[in-house]
């Protein structure tokens, strides 16, 4: 399962608005990458691949790949509204360490 908190659902419902998609689902994915060895990509989508895993939180709907859910399965996804420094959180009870700016981890 991946949770987005109400803040968050709140900011893809919005960006959702903005890009003229509002039916796209949040695709949660990793790579190779970042301080820390992965890095988290966060994209609207309207295309299921196969494989794909789906949740819906917060009348929200979520979809990761399997290979990518394997180190987030579990993830909470948060949203901070700050003049610096705010955008997208991440809580991955996978990561086993993480980097200063919250965007990257490893396992």
């Amino acid at each position: 399962m991946i949770t987005l908190t109400d803040t968050a659902a709140s900011e893809v419902r919005r960006l959702r608005e903005q890009s003229g998609h509002p039916e796209a689902f949040l695709r949660v994915a990793i790579k190779a990458g970042g301080c820390s060895g992965f890095s988290y990509e966060l994209e609207l989508d309207d295309a299921l691949g196969e494989g794909d895993q789906r949740f819906e939180t917060a009348g929200i709907d979520v979809v990761v790949d399997m290979k990518s859910y394997f180190y987030v399965k579990g993830l909470v996804i948060d949203y901070e509204k700050k003049m610096i420094g705010g955008g997208f959180r991440f809580e991955n009870p996978n990561a086993a360490g993480g980097c200063g700016c919250g965007t990257s981890f490893s396992v």
